[in-house]
């Protein structure tokens, strides 16, 4: 818009960026409708539709959260109306369920934020549960707020649905290695499959057979407190003995 008319000027500037966002309120607005009826949600306040709209522009880890969304919503809702559970409440808690991390005027982390945003906008406590258990960072409160949680991971975690970028991707290869290695009597640590399979190598004259099982373990109760892997990790713990012997020469 500046290039076309062709006065860049602080004025112009202004002008234009006024402009912009006054056409990005409408925009946020439109999209959040778009995606609230896609999800079968009506008769949510403007500004929380306007948030939502925002899910179109926000991605994590390469999934777009619109269509993250839309995908997670319809299959709370499915397994809500298979099994009982309240459908109204699980569609909030889905469609709600990222909020967080779209907020920029509240502090903390996207679930801290999203409950402070439900609460304010006066959602029912069943939907401000399944917002902030949606993490496992709280104990599910209710049937709902399981199946909200499940939808999340499902959508989330479908072969294709995300990628990470590549540094995150060594970050969290080597922080499996380190942990793995620290334990004495390992010679080498080695993660395979993304982090989904670790070899460990250890010192024969250090490790007991005996103790190969309690110290594959213990890495593993290690790897669940502090790394970051995406499924299940498996251990293999390896002790090689070898010998040799050279003939005399001829």
């Amino acid at each position: 818009m500046l290039l076309k008319d062709t006065r860049i000027q602080p004025s112009r500037i202004e002008e234009v960026v006024r402009l912009v966002k006054s056409q990005m309120e409408d925009i946020l607005l439109e999209e959040g409708k778009k995606i609230a009826q896609e999800c079968g949600v009506f008769n949510l306040p403007t500004e929380v539709v306007k948030l939502i709209g925002r899910f179109k522009f926000r991605t994590s880890y390469g999934q777009n959260l619109a269509l993250h969304t839309i995908e997670e919503t319809k299959i709370g809702v499915s397994v809500a109306s298979e099994i009982g559970a309240d459908t109204e409440i699980v569609r909030l808690g889905c469609i709600l369920h990222d909020i967080g991390k779209v907020v920029t005027d509240v502090e903390g982390n996207h679930v801290d934020a999203g409950v402070a945003t439900v609460k304010r906008f006066g959602f029912p406590k069943e939907v401000i549960a399944a917002v902030a258990e949606h993490h496992e960072d709280k104990p599910f409160s209710s049937t709902e707020s399981v199946i909200v949680w499940i939808a999340d991971a499902v959508s989330g975690s479908r072969p294709g649905a995300r990628y990470e970028p590549f540094e995150d991707y060594v970050k969290r290869m080597t922080k499996i290695e380190e942990i793995s290695g620290s334990f004495p009597g390992v010679d080498q640590a080695i993660a395979f499959q993304a982090g989904r399979d670790v070899r460990v190598i250890v010192k024969p004259e250090e490790v007991d057979e005996d103790k190969l099982t309690v110290l594959a373990n213990d890495i593993v109760s290690r790897l669940e407190k502090e790394a970051e892997y995406a499924g299940q990790v498996k251990v293999t713990v390896i002790r090689e003995t070898r010998a040799q012997a050279t003939t005399t020469a001829k």
